[in-house]
C-alpha cells in the first residue's frame, strides 16, 4: 500500500480519535510518540545509544512549567523555553559524550542525566518530590483557549505532526544520509572527509530539542511535572518504545509508544476484566505489575522479533529480490 495513503488514513483516524476516546490519554500517547521518534533519530539513524534522554524530556517539562506558572509567560514562549533548555543541555552533554563510543558514550549520558535529576530534586522551583503542580495551559498566541481538552488535543496533534515531518525531512536530507553513513561505517565516513563528531553532535542536539518539545507539551497537557520524567527509568522506557516499534523505522517508535502507554494505562482494567471472567484473583494485581509486563515484552521483542513490530511487518511484505 502506498505510504501517502497510509499516512492519510492515520491522519483521518487521529482527527476523529478525540470524539471517541479520552483526549488527555490520546495527548499523552502523542507526546510519548514524539519522544520516541526524537530518540530514534539518534539511535536508529546515527547509532548512538543515549541513556540520558530523560534529562531533556523532564528538564524541558520543568522549565516550561516554571515559565508558565512561576513567570506567567505566554504558552508558546514557555514551550520554546523548554525546547531551548533541552537543546542547551544536549549541546553540553553531547559535547562531552561524543568523545567516547559504545558503552562509554551510554554511561556518560546516564551519569550526566542523573546529575541533572538530583539538581531537579533539590531545586526550589521544581517542588522536589511533590513535583511542579498547577501549570496553566493558557492561550495559544493569546487567542486559542487551551483549557478545552478537544482544542488542546488538536494543538498537540499539530505540534507532533510538524515535528514528525521535520524528523522525516532530516532523515531524507543529505545530512540524514551522512548520519546513516556514520552509523554503518564511521571510519569510512571519516576517510571521505566528513567531520563525524560535528554531525553526531548536531544529531544529538536535534534529538534533545525534539525530546524537550515532547516533555514541554506533556507538562502543558497534564498541568504538572514530576521527577519521574527526569529519572533514568524514563530513558529506559523510551528505549523500550523504540525497540518494540522498530528501531530505525520512521513510524516504528509511534507504534511502540502506543503499545507501551496503552499497556501502562489499561493493564489494570484488563486484569480486572480477566479476574471477573476467570475468577482468578491474581489478575487484579496486573495494574501494579506494569514494569514486569513491559520487561517481559522487552524480552519477547529481543528474542522473537528483533526488528520490532513495524520492522517485522515491513520485512514480511517487502517483495523478495529477483535472481
Amino acid at each position: 500500500m502506498n505510504k501517502k495513503l497510509l499516512y492519510g488514513i492515520a491522519l483521518l483516524l487521529a482527527l476523529a480519535a478525540p470524539f471517541f476516546l479520552y483526549p488527555v490519554f490520546l495527548m499523552k500517547v502523542l507526546c510519548f510518540a514524539l519522544f520516541a521518534c526524537a530518540f530514534n533519530l539518534l539511535i536508529g539513524y546515527t547509532g548512538l545509544l543515549s541513556f540520558g534522554h530523560a534529562a531533556f524530556f523532564g528538564g524541558a517539562g520543568y522549565i516550561t512549567g516554571y515559565a508558565l506558572k512561576g513567570m506567567g509567560l505566554p504558552t508558546e514562549i514557555g514551550i520554546l523555553a523548554g525546547m531551548a533548555f533541552a537543546a542547551l543541555v544536549g549541546l553540553v552533554m553531547g559535547g562531552l559524550a561524543i568523545r567516547r563510543q559504545g558503552i562509554y558514550f551510554t554511561m556518560i549520558t546516564l551519569a550526566l542525566a542523573q546529575m541533572l535529576f538530583f539538581v531537579f530534586l533539590q531545586a526550589p522551583f521544581t517542588g522536589g518530590e511533590d513535583g511542579l503542580q498547577g501549570v496553566p495551559r493558557g492561550r495559544l498566541l493569546g487567542v486559542l483557549d487551551l483549557s478545552n481538552d478537544t482544542t488542546m488535543y488538536f494543538v498537540v496533534l499539530a505540534i507532533v505532526i510538524a515535528a514528525f515531518a521535520l524528523i522525516v525531512r532530516i532523515i531524507h536530507s543529505p545530512f540524514g544520509q551522512v548520519l546513516k553513513a556514520v552509523k554503518e561505517n564511521e571510519p569510512r565516513a571519516i576517510s571521505l572527509g566528513y567531520d563525524v563528531d560535528k554531525y553526531k553532535l548536531l544529531a544529538f542536539v536535534l534529538s534533545a530539542a525534539l525530546s524537550g518539545l515532547a516533555g514541554a507539551t506533556k507538562t502543558l497537557v497534564l498541568g504538572f511535572e514530576t521527577l519521574t520524567d527526569a529519572h533514568w527509568t524514563m530513558s529506559g522506557l523510551v528505549v523500550l518504545m523504540t525497540l518494540v516499534g522498530g528501531l530505525g523505522t520512521i513510524v516504528g517508535p509511534v507504534v511502540g509508544a502506543i503499545v507501551i502507554i496503552a499497556l501502562e494505562n489499561k493493564l489494570g482494567d484488563l486484569g480486572n476484566g480477566l479476574a471477573r471472567i476467570t475468577s482468578i484473583e491474581w489478575f487484579n494485581t496486573l495494574g501494579d505489575s506494569v514494569t514486569i509486563v513491559t520487561g517481559l515484552i522487552f524480552i519477547i521483542c529481543v528474542l522473537a522479533f528483533r526488528r520490532g513490530i513495524v520492522g517485522e511487518i515491513a520485512a514480511r511484505i517487502r517483495p523478495a529480490p529477483r535472481h
